[in-house]
């Protein structure tokens, strides 16, 4: 069955050639999109949608997450917001309440934050593991993981547990861990900040992933100048995530690679650090990624929606920038170029908005705009 969704009053494609076009259509056929040009010129297909002057994107490709895991910590935001700084430790708390959640508790957890976050036009999703951080809960983390998201990332480098001393627990994500999450998992992650795992502790990790047959990412730079955003590029990562504290020498390193710096602006938001140099690094001829960091600790929302307002509100992107960011480059940092585009050929996730172009995704901050999703071809909103 073919589906031609027609009357789009803009259509955000990403693609070079096709561009953002007014008037247009699209059709869809076997999950990929087949056909993509103006409404007068559309072919005929098994069924045809009137989009009414709707506004059409690609889904949004949020890929950096955490969302399998127990536990409440609002009391954290709480103080957060009455004026503690944020600090790495308070990942232990949810590590404890993930140990003593039931595999069914975390996969109900998850699928409800995969669901929210569908509902909000994300058609693409990573996730992480790291509050498990022992070889059974990681291992559970990543089969809850695998079974709800598009792709999934081992994070036991994510803090070193209390108690636990830090070479042997190094030792243990190197080796038995890694092992026993291979099956679950197509990237590894480390959090490179103090407070966590320093350079050298951080090359070790990611070189084992490599070795391995992982893709590299990397947190880096979120508290300061912690080293792991030139170390994701010597290593040549597909991302380094956060960012916040870079250096010059920094920025000129990201544009000069290959490697994906991701942004987290809702996060930013709930810890106070501030935003970003996202407009350096594009402005250098770099690659920037938006994403939600959803977690319970320090950035408990689904909306990439939100993220491209604050992006363009208050980090200086543009429109069309910040929408690039959270969907064809956000492609880049997973390795995916069938994703975040509209385009013949790629795979049908895209969705309509309840306006007549993307600039209302940051005119209308706080308004719910998505109206229809579609994944793999098929309405899933």
């Amino acid at each position: 069955m073919s589906l031609l969704l027609t009357n789009i009053g803009e259509l955000t494609t990403n693609d070079a050639e096709l561009g953002r076009r007014k008037d247009a259509a699209l059709v869809i056929e076997r999950g990929r999109i087949a056909w993509v040009g103006d409404a007068a010129s559309a072919p005929a297909a098994d069924i045809a949608t009137d989009l009414q002057g709707a506004a059409v994107l690609p889904g949004w490709v949020d890929t950096h997450s955490h969302i399998v895991f127990a536990g409440d910590r609002s009391d954290e935001f709480e103080a957060r917001m009455a004026g503690e700084r944020y600090a790495a430790g308070g990942i232990a708390l949810t590590v404890a309440a993930t140990r003593r959640a039931s595999e069914a508790e975390l996969r109900a957890t998850a699928a409800a934050l995969r669901a929210e976050a569908e509902r909000g036009g994300t058609t693409f999703l990573e996730t992480k593991t790291g509050y498990g951080l022992d070889v059974e809960s990681e291992v559970r983390s990543a089969k809850v993981a695998r079974s709800v998201a598009d792709t999934v990332t081992f994070l036991g480098a994510h803090v070193v547990p209390p108690g636990s001393d830090a070479r042997e627990y190094l030792d243990l994500v190197r080796g038995p861990m890694l092992q026993a999450v291979r099956p679950y998992v197509d990237a590894i992650d480390v959090f490179c900040e103090e407070g966590a795992f320093t350079v050298d502790q951080s090359r070790e990790v990611l070189e084992a992933g490599r070795r391995a047959g992982l893709e590299l990412r990397g947190h880096g730079n979120q508290l300061g100048h912690s080293g792991g955003v030139l170390l994701a590029v010597e290593l040549g990562a597909l991302s380094v995530d956060h960012c916040n504290h870079l250096t010059s020498a920094d920025v000129a390193a990201l544009a000069a690679s290959d490697t994906v710096a991701t942004f987290l602006p809702a996060c930013d938001l709930s810890t106070r650090e501030p935003f970003g140099p996202a407009r350096a690094i594009l402005d250098a001829g770099g690659t920037i990624a938006l994403a939600t960091n959803c977690n319970p600790g320090t950035s408990f929302t689904t909306s990439m929606q939100f993220c491209v307002a604050t992006a363009v509100l208050q980090m200086r992107l543009t429109i069309e920038e910040a929408v690039f960011a959270a969907t064809a480059a956000a492609a880049r940092a997973v390795a995916r170029d069938d994703v975040g585009v509209i385009r013949p050929g790629a795979r049908a996730d895209l969705q309509s908005l309840r306006a007549p172009g993307v600039s209302h995704l940051a005119y209308r901050p706080g308004v719910p705009l998505t109206d229809a999703v579609w994944k793999d071809g098929e309405r899933v909103v």
